[in-house]
């Protein structure tokens, strides 16, 4: 089997693109991982990316838990409900837009 390097080298690069916008990185983003002499990925932006995605992840573990509760609340009632009012509360919360520390971390 013949392995034809440029060509190798285009799935790479579609793949990393790919996996850049599932993970939530701008086409900008991505585009600066691209250098002429080949791939130059930065740690710092893969890192704070990776803290961002674990803070999403535990937020949408939290809506999930008070969606479930919700479905089998005994209450006749949401809004009788403690469990439930706490979960409006701190989804409330979580509304206001946080800075993204991607663009932070970039000016810096």
């Amino acid at each position: 089997m013949t392995i034809y390097p440029e060509r190798t080298c285009s799935i790479e690069r579609l793949t990393l693109i790919s996996l850049g916008c599932s993970a939530g990185f701008s086409l900008d983003e991505i585009g600066e991982m691209f250098t002429p002499e080949g791939p130059d990925i930065n740690r710092t932006l893969l890192l704070a990316k990776a803290e961002e995605l674990d803070s999403k992840i535990k937020e949408l573990t939290s809506i999930r838990d008070g969606l479930r509760h919700a479905s089998a609340c005994k209450a006749q009632n949401h809004f009788d409900c403690p469990k439930f009012l706490r979960f409006l509360h701190v989804a409330g919360k979580n509304r206001v837009r946080q800075p993204n520390k991607l663009k932070e971390n970039k000016f810096k």
